[in-house]
């Protein structure tokens, strides 16, 4: 038998829990905007942490919404697509009781010629409470946050980083887990494009779990070394003792043809299926930030099983911990 919970089992506990103790305090968030996980404390980790945990009970609620930022105003600014991050922060606002506006970059005035810099002044001269931003080029958030007034959120930015899916994946962890320090995390896949993986490199160490990078050498960073996390070069040895197994898209619009020979000579050897899983521990929980590639990165059938898989678990806690940081910030 898995020695998973069962998302409803923790949700019993959750709202059982919640019944006793008082509602989290917001107040006196010491950070204005979320750029990077590299910005934070362990401590602000964890009250980010604390506060999703609030809302992961409230939104298995008929009624989901606490207007308790009713009358604010959030911008999603998206110049690469998205499909969770976008959707899910429209629904935290919403549920929050925000007025949540999609900007769509294609019939935007940045398809005329308008530069980055402008867009962001006329983003500011709206007076928008918060504003997630997208981009294909690292340090966009960090811009962005020089020239406007409401919160700047880090929605991914390049290569760079993508604090709130290394946020939502930590609470999957601790949900499951109990806890984060001392947990053996296996980040597998294309480490070299991906801001997931610097993110929770950065996440996961601040607080105290073991991160391993499991990938060819073609598709780990220059110096791997310098992230101060062990290196693996095959999924048996990556995989062994580990209580997450965490794999990563392969970035096909970032490699240029180049990197990995075939797609089916890749899956053969860095794969996740359930021979290779049988590497790690009996209870290792299956992670991806999605999309995924099935027969990629990973095998379909195991993605859907709901006894190791938390793929859609990671989607849903992602609603939660968007709520968090909204509140938070705004």
């Amino acid at each position: 038998m898995s020695g998973i919970f069962s998302l409803k089992q923790r949700i019993g506990d959750l709202l059982g829990a919640q019944r006793r103790l008082p509602p989290p305090d917001y107040s006196g968030f010491p950070h204005k905007h979320l750029l990077g996980i590299e910005e934070l404390e362990a401590s602000d980790i964890q009250r980010i942490l604390d506060c999703a945990e609030h809302y992961i009970a409230r939104n298995q609620q008929q009624d989901k919404k606490h207007a308790i930022l009713k009358g604010r105003t959030l911008i999603n600014l998206f110049f690469e697509s998205s499909t969770r991050t976008r959707t899910s922060f429209e629904i935290a606002g919403k549920r929050l009781g925000m007025d949540v506006v999609n900007i769509s970059i294609a019939a935007s005035s940045v398809s005329k010629g308008e530069t980055l810099l402008d867009t962001a002044r006329s983003l500011a001269a709206m007076h928008a409470d918060a504003i997630v931003v997208r981009h294909a080029e690292s340090g966009v958030a960090h811009m962005l946050a020089h020239h406007v007034q409401g919160a700047v959120i880090n929605g991914g930015d390049g290569a760079h980083e993508h604090p709130t899916q290394a946020l939502l994946d930590a609470l999957t962890i601790r949900f499951h887990k109990g806890r984060l320090d001392g947990v053996r995390v296996a980040l597998c896949g294309d480490i070299l494009h991906s801001r997931v993986a610097r993110s929770n490199i950065l996440l996961l160490k601040k607080m105290g779990a073991s991160v391993v990078m499991v990938a060819p050498s073609t598709l780990l960073p220059a110096t791997p070394q310098s992230f101060g996390v062990d290196i693996a070069r095959s999924m048996r040895e990556g995989l062994d003792g580990a209580d997450v197994v965490m794999m990563l898209r392969v970035q096909h619009e970032r490699m240029e043809g180049k990197f990995v020979p075939s797609v089916r000579e890749y899956f053969a050897r860095f794969g996740l299926d359930r021979t290779r899983l049988a590497y790690a521990k009996p209870d290792a929980l299956v992670m991806h930030p999605g999309p995924i590639n099935r027969g990629v990165e990973i095998d379909g059938d195991l993605a859907d099983d709901v006894e190791r898989s938390v793929i859609l678990q990671q989607v849903e806690l992602g609603v939660a911990v968007r709520q968090a940081v909204l509140e938070l910030l705004v």
